[in-house]
């Protein structure tokens, strides 16, 4: 197996004083696409941050290729190849497709490699390119979340977050979405998803993690999660 390019040891975080994670602890090797599942409020999206520096770590360590990071500001930390597709999009909605796209590369300056990496997306979401002159917000819900997916890879991340890439997709884009998340792991980048949809996240997934109430419960290869009688029965409802 890969060594891990990231790693969350023994972390906790807090927003006041109320604890979001609680000593949780998460490796996530290079080349793989690992999955972070839980119900609402579980901590999912707080995990996210807190690698990001957007919400600081109380407590742990945050080792990202070999450097612990937990203490640098997230442009530092994006600008060492980690970069987050937020939940709901959370695009320029006035500006073009284009840039939006361009504003992903802003802690860059090699122009000729932008463009290459904006040539890329474009080969993975062609849609986007016919729509290359079009406002953000003017985009249909799908194409939005393929805008943030490729704003996302014009920093060129080692390793990509994604917070919650199915919400308010209809399930034929869904798949679609994940698809593609497949086709840039194979391309070389190392994704950490967090999701809802179980059965989704986990058909693409090397291995999983669930949290519940800010700590790991559950943690093991895809495939034996998918077969794990307390991953539906207890925290995530059924996975249909």
């Amino acid at each position: 197996m890969s060594e891990a390019i990231l790693s969350l040891r023994h972390v906790s975080a807090s927003y006041g004083p109320v604890r979001a994670l609680e000593d949780i602890s998460i490796d996530v090797n290079e080349n793989e696409i690992v999955c972070l599942l839980g119900s609402n409020a579980a901590g999912k999206s707080t995990t996210l941050r807190t690698i990001l520096g957007m919400t600081r770590a109380s407590a742990g360590e945050i080792i990202f290729d070999g450097e612990r990071i937990e203490h640098l500001t997230t442009p530092e930390i994006v600008s060492r190849g980690l970069t987050m597709v937020p939940e709901n999009r959370r695009l320029f909605g006035k500006m073009s497709v284009r840039e939006n796209l361009e504003i992903g590369a802003n802690l860059r300056d090699d122009k000729k490699e932008i463009q290459e990496d904006i040539e890329r997306v474009f080969l993975l979401f062609p849609r986007l390119k016919e729509r290359i002159r079009q406002r953000a917000g003017t985009l249909s819900g799908g194409e939005q979340q393929m805008l943030a997916i490729g704003r996302a890879l014009t920093a060129r991340p080692k390793v990509l977050l994604l917070d919650e890439p199915s919400m308010g997709l209809a399930p034929i884009l869904v798949e679609q979405v994940f698809e593609t998340i497949e086709e840039i792991n194979s391309q070389g980048t190392t994704i950490f998803v967090v999701e809802q949809n179980a059965h989704m996240a986990l058909s693409i997934a090397d291995r999983g993690y669930v949290l519940q109430t800010g700590s790991i419960v559950l943690s093991d290869t895809a495939s034996n999660l998918l077969e794990h009688p307390q991953l539906s029965d207890a925290y995530l409802g059924e996975m249909e």
